[in-house]
């Protein structure tokens, strides 16, 4: 429920065009950042056991995952438009 009201704010504020891969990607880095997809005990149930860089590698991983299935994403353009987008909207949080 929290991951798609950051969704909502981000359309509020930002105006998001969700046809547009860049703009979803940043909205899914920042909704898996705030929503506490990525918390600690999370990551562990589902087996990614690791301390250093864990949050941002989860981050990262959950944004491909959503921009993935997409229609408006290319499935072979997921890691690149992440990688495009991720310090700037992971900033953003």
């Amino acid at each position: 429920m929290v991951h798609e009201l950051i969704h909502a704010f981000d359309d509020c504020r930002a105006h998001i065009e969700w046809n547009n891969c860049e703009h979803l990607a940043c909205s899914e880095v920042r909704a898996a950042a705030l929503s506490g997809d990525c918390r600690f005990l999370n990551e562990i149930q589902r087996g990614n056991i690791s301390i250093a860089g864990q949050f941002k590698r989860c981050v990262r991983r959950r944004a491909e995952l959503s921009i993935r299935m997409s229609p408006a994403c290319k499935a072979t353009m997921t890691v690149k438009t992440v990688d495009k987008v991720f310090n700037a909207c992971f900033k953003d949080t």
